[in-house]
């Protein structure tokens, strides 16, 4: 790899377009980034790294809790990302360094789970390794210094971020950068479940592996159906806001969508919602009344309305008719808001059902939805570009400028950054 001088990206031009291939425009602050990493694993490790790793992080566009009940969801990468500056060692051990925290270190001779790293990065750095291994392929030793842009928090996928750039290192340095986007997505998965404590679906981690836009179908959780498309609406912009809601204590909430969906499914014969073709439950739906709870049927008219919103959202985007991909993004919002009911908590929590209603008075603001769980969040918003700075403005003083973040599609997934040679 190339030494990241402090004018490195000025002399080459074509690494400049990989970064702005990342993050858009403009690069000069990921420029940064770079030079910052590659001094920082000199210092740290006393050798120069010799390749850097991005990993984006994520979001849902439509595809609102479909996934658990082997639904379809629409999700694209992001222009905020992991970043590492990485050289493979002969050790068999693991260390990883970011700033202002501990040295990550983990032995491939010692992968055992243990109870008390539940939470921690060691355990996902771990789980990815023992899925690697599990399944026969190869990891080994490495040093890295890492920086994330990828917000906590913010329901854009920090965590399996950070997995997916451990998968993707083991992946180059030890696999020939040949294993699919899906395997590493699944080793990741599994870190986040097994190792991490963490249950979740497998959407976060195949947006991240894949890039780009992406219709992921789960009517096979071992083997989903991955349909991509050219995101070309290059007029938008893309916000991401949390809206100051308090996520504790909101398991129960969470739970009770899939838990409800999968009563009506159990009343009919499938396990999930995906196994009760959508013209028998609607065929059965006014029998069940007397059976089921009122909003367990509405969460199902979610779920097979949305599969259909999800499939319109892909030929929206393939097709480049803007027009008709935010109708669905806004209906994909009122079906959330009304039948899946998950923008507030009954323990109280208004600030999604607040924020969308002041989204909605501002001039420039074309489309919006919950983001995410829900209940309490985030909220996502495609803004027209020509009005973004104002829409900026007034989300910054209305949520707090570390609150909003505007994104862009970005069309690579995790990866190895190729940079050329300094001329």
């Amino acid at each position: 790899m190339a030494t990241i001088s402090a004018d490195y990206f000025e002399k080459n031009a074509s690494s400049m377009q990989v970064l702005r291939a990342l993050y858009g425009d403009p690069a000069p602050e990921n420029a940064h980034r770079y030079g910052k990493l590659a001094a920082r694993h000199l210092d740290t490790f006393g050798t120069e790294s010799t390749d850097f790793f991005s990993s984006p992080g994520r979001i849902e566009i439509v595809g609102n809790h479909t996934d658990h009940n082997a639904g379809k969801v629409l999700a694209a990468a992001i222009t905020v990302d992991t970043l590492a500056a990485a050289r493979p060692t002969d050790d068999g051990r693991i260390r990883v360094k970011s700033e202002n925290y501990p040295m990550l270190e983990v032995s491939l001779d010692d992968l055992a789970f243990r109870q008390s790293e539940l939470g921690t990065s060691v355990a996902l750095i771990k789980g990815v390794a023992e899925y690697f291994i599990r399944a026969g392929k190869k990891a080994g030793g490495f040093t890295a210094c890492m920086d994330s842009s990828v917000p906590k928090g913010s329901g854009v996928s920090s965590s399996s971020s950070f997995e997916l750039a451990i998968a993707e290192i083991f992946n180059r340095y030890y696999n020939g950068g040949e294993l699919s986007p899906i395997f590493m997505a699944k080793a990741s998965q599994y870190a986040e479940n097994v190792y991490f404590g963490k249950p979740s679906g497998l959407m976060d981690q195949s947006a991240i592996a894949l890039g780009g836009v992406n219709m992921i179908d789960f009517r096979s959780f071992e083997d989903p159906e991955v349909v991509g498309a050219r995101w070309c609406f290059d007029d938008l912009d893309i916000y991401v806001v949390a809206t100051g809601g308090d996520h504790s204590d909101l398991t129960d909430d969470y739970a009770a969508i899939p838990a409800e969906m999968k009563a009506v499914a159990s009343a009919l014969g499938g396990k999930v919602l995906r196994d009760v073709p959508a013209e028998k439950f609607y065929a059965a739906e006014e029998s069940l009344r007397g059976t089921l709870p009122p909003r367990a049927l509405l969460r199902a008219e979610h779920f097979y309305e949305e599969n259909v919103r999800v499939e319109q959202a892909l030929g929206a985007v393939a097709s480049g008719d803007e027009k008709a991909f935010l109708a669905v993004v806004n209906a994909s919002g009122e079906s959330s808001a009304k039948k899946l009911q998950n923008l507030y908590s009954e323990k109280g929590d208004h600030s999604i059902e607040l924020a969308l209603e002041k989204a909605a008075g501002i001039d420039g603001v074309l489309a919006k939805r919950v983001h995410g769980g829900g209940f309490a969040g985030t909220i996502l918003l495609f803004v027209a570009k020509d009005r973004s700075d104002a829409v900026n403005d007034i989300l910054n003083a209305e949520f707090g400028k570390n609150n909003v973040f505007r994104l862009l599609i970005r069309e690579s997934g995790a990866c190895r950054v190729p940079l050329t040679e300094e001329k």
